[in-house]
């Protein structure tokens, strides 16, 4: 019997245990899409118990606890800390097979240096172990960010925002690691949002522009999207519904658009007119620039509208959606594509039934300006565990080139998730090693090294072109394709 989440834990061949602790478990991470609050980078926030790190706005936790019977003041409610923890503790002991098992007891053996399992009976323990190590300089946000070999990190942030806290970052010497901030517009794309006008007028103000057009919309976008990308700003990205392409003249658009000024309605149809639109001029300008376009869909948001109405989004009701139109997706891609408009584009669904579809519909785009320039993205939210990691990655190799697939992102808010990168790197290497046990791939050793280290990070760093090195050897190449890109 295996040891509980030992030093070669999910790898289950020789294979596997080679080309992870050779190639993979020393990489730094390139973090390109998180949650997590610039300011709290800037002001090195101290965190005085690990409820407030753990529990203070991981909606993945609040969900078990809430399938555990938990009351909600224990949860996102006013009760002390300390029982907050006690009720996770229970909570984990029922969590078997659930990836939050898992990742909850790397952070403990990675930041904390805790070797057991956490539950009621040792939830005490735990708490003060945590809580005394939390209290020391090593363990302030920069320092778990530091402690995580991160060397570059991506917030998530909106076009009317000042990026005060990027701003103060780039001038802070004593800190190395990169904080930058990435576009995203979802709300100047929700023309069905009750508060839509009224954001109009924050983004007109933000760019100095009067917002009374759909012209003048994408005009003061662009401001802003010149703004963001004097910050160091690469990557947009769009939650959607699903990626829709309705087109329509611009006399449409622009009738549309003045409806909606007007305090009018939107029918289902002039909606996505508009967002097609919308995405579509927002995907020439990154071609300009030489962003990336993240494409988030296939989630059904807020479906308890009880819990909604009394904690607002992100409180852990949201859910898969339906399949989405993959003809719809391959439309919108060629509308840019046959213009030469198309920029790096990375797809993600949330419904793993996506997988294929995706896998296909990308392979329709590639070109030479940078090896999968349309990426399938990694396993997403209720993917991220250990199946989802790898049917991604199996239907990605089916159908595509998973040696230049861009890896793993953290996508919290917590300033623990790093050790996320470790379980899929893992879980990819175990994948790849059971290729190589079963004569699906020879034991090339060089070829092997290239596939893992760019998985892991070196792909991203040639992908986006962010200004850090690349891993093996500390070769300049990362470097070159971020002085080429500007």
């Amino acid at each position: 019997m295996r040891t509980f989440m030992d030093e070669d834990f999910l790898l289950s061949t020789e294979s596997a245990r080679k080309l992870y602790h050779r190639y993979a478990e020393g990489m730094p991470i390139l973090d390109y899409h998180s949650h997590v609050n610039p300011r709290e980078i800037y002001e090195d926030r101290q965190f005085e118990n690990i409820t407030q790190v753990w529990l203070g706005a991981d909606h993945y936790k609040w969900r078990q606890m809430r399938a555990n019977g938990i009351n909600e003041a224990y949860i996102t409610g006013d009760a002390p800390d300390y029982e907050k923890f006690c009720r996770w503790a229970k909570t984990l002991e029922m969590a078997i097979g659930n990836p939050l098992y898992h990742w909850s007891h790397l952070e403990l053996k990675r930041y904390f240096g805790f070797g057991g399992y956490l539950c009621r009976d040792t939830a005490r323990e735990v708490w003060e172990q945590c809580n005394a190590m939390l209290a020391t300089a090593d363990y302030s946000a920069r320092g778990l960010i530091k402690m995580s070999n991160v060397r570059l990190l991506c917030t998530t942030d909106d076009p009317a925002d000042s990026l005060i806290w990027h701003q103060r970052l780039a001038k802070d010497d004593s800190f190395d690691v990169r904080v930058l901030p990435a576009w995203r517009p979802d709300r100047a794309f929700a023309p069905e949002k009750e508060d839509y006008t009224e954001y109009l007028e924050n983004l007109g103000e933000a760019a100095d522009v009067e917002i009374d057009s759909f012209a003048s919309l994408v005009q003061a976008l662009c401001k802003r999207m010149d703004f963001f990308a004097g910050q160091g700003c690469r990557i947009a990205d769009h939650g959607l519904e699903y990626v829709m392409y309705e087109p329509a003249s611009e006399k449409q658009i622009e009738g549309i658009f003045a409806k909606r000024l007007a305090g009018g309605t939107l029918s289902r149809q002039e909606e996505m007119q508009f967002k097609t639109a919308f995405l579509l001029a927002m995907g020439r300008e990154y071609h300009k620039r030489n962003w990336v376009m993240q494409l988030h869909y296939g989630v059904k948001r807020n479906i308890n509208t009880r819990l909604f109405r009394a904690l607002g989004a992100d409180a852990g009701v949201d859910s898969i959606g339906s399949v989405a139109p993959y003809a719809q997706l391959s439309d919108f891609l060629n509308a840019l594509a046959d213009t030469d408009e198309l920029p790096k584009t990375i797809v993600y669904s949330l419904n793993p039934a996506d997988n294929a579809a995706i896998g296909s519909v990308i392979g329709c785009f590639q070109d030479d300006t940078v090896p999968g320039k349309i990426q399938q993205g990694s396993a997403w939210w209720f993917n991220d565990h250990k199946c989802g990691m790898r049917e991604q990655m199996i239907s990605l190799a089916n159908l595509g080139l998973l040696g230049n697939f861009i890896g793993m992102l953290t996508d919290s808010r917590s300033f623990l998730s790093y050790t996320r990168h470790e379980y899929f790197r893992r879980v990819m290497c175990d994948l790849i090693g059971g290729w190589v046990e079963d004569g699906e791939y020879p034991q090339d050793s060089g070829a092997l090294e290239r596939i893992v280290r760019g998985i892991s990070y070196d792909n991203a760093v040639r992908y986006f072109g962010f200004p850090v090195r690349r891993s093996a050897g500390e070769t300049a190449e990362g470097e070159e394709n971020a002085e080429s890109n500007g």
